[in-house]
């Protein structure tokens, strides 16, 4: 039996990417969800805001919050994955309590 948690990421981007494209790049940036069994929820993208302190050498990135429901393994490897990928700054996982 497999134990699926929700979940809660805040995923920053650069600031450099086209915000048109966001939607349709970070779909295809979270596929490893779906293709192990679980789903995406929502993605909120909340668009370009300015950081308190400097992350590597830029002021500001654009921040998408993505719920979804997943094993824990999944949720490790799409982390993993976004660490893995230049046009993302920075990640934080949460598993939200149901």
């Amino acid at each position: 039996m497999k134990r699926m948690r929700k979940y809660e990421m805040v995923v920053i981007l650069d600031s450099d990417v086209d915000e048109r494209t966001v939607q349709g790049s970070f779909e295809k940036l979270v596929q490893v969800v779906p293709a192990e069994g679980g789903t995406i929820d929502n993605i909120d993208i909340w668009g370009k805001r300015k950081f308190a302190y400097e992350i590597n050498k830029k002021s500001e990135g654009i921040y998408v919050i993505l719920n979804f429901t997943a094993e824990s393994k999944t949720a490790q490897e799409l982390d993993r994955q976004l660490g893995l990928n230049e046009t993302v700054v920075r990640t934080k996982l949460m598993r939200v309590e149901a």
